[in-house]
């Protein structure tokens, strides 16, 4: 069934806090998402990268329920 969609979008401002390697960001409609994952070493590193200090603990900014 084909189907024909017309769209007018305008986006005065958008703030987007995070985008991980698992989220997909839509504005509009699409007829299919395709994932994609490319992992590439820029760098040049041989090894694992050491592991973090926890500095101290992070308070969420929202609280979020029990």
């Amino acid at each position: 069934m084909p189907l024909t969609v017309h769209q007018t979008i305008s986006i005065y401002m958008i703030k987007v806090g995070a985008i991980t390697n698992s989220s997909v960001l839509q504005i509009g409609s699409t007829g299919s998402v395709q994932s994609q994952s490319d992992i590439y070493n820029t760098g040049g590193y041989t090894e694992p990268a050491p592991t973090a200090e926890i500095i101290q603990e992070a308070v969420p900014l929202v609280p979020l329920a029990p």
